[in-house]
């Protein structure tokens, strides 16, 4: 049971991430995404994470690690694309990712 509490755990990390972001984006955005999107967002946002090596990367003398927002937009763009899931203005999934970021480094705060 240890594999479907892990799975159970994630989705509720994921409905509060979804729920901080919601609430970090500006008014005219919140209605905007739907839970769906949302869910498809953080798993690209999670997929380049893995792939970009910048789990592997090293922190800098400050314990910080420099992470290029701008490119984890163009991949979300690019794939929601390719995927068919449609075609998203860069600048409101900047929001997006921001929001993520925000509510990742809230959590190292407590």
């Amino acid at each position: 049971m240890g594999l479907e509490d892990d799975f159970l755990q994630n989705d509720i990390d994921d409905e509060k991430t979804i729920e901080y972001i919601k609430n970090y984006l500006p008014q005219e955005l919140k209605e905007k995404f739907s839970d769906d999107e949302f869910y498809y967002f953080l798993d690209l946002i999670d997929e380049y994470y893995s792939q970009s090596g910048i789990l592997d990367a090293q922190p800098d003398a400050d314990g910080y690690i420099e992470i290029d927002l701008g490119k984890i937009v163009d991949y979300i763009v690019k794939e929601a694309h390719k995927d068919e899931m449609g075609d998203y203005d860069p600048e409101e999934i900047l929001f997006v990712v921001q929001g993520e970021m925000e509510y990742t480094e809230s959590l190292d705060e407590d």
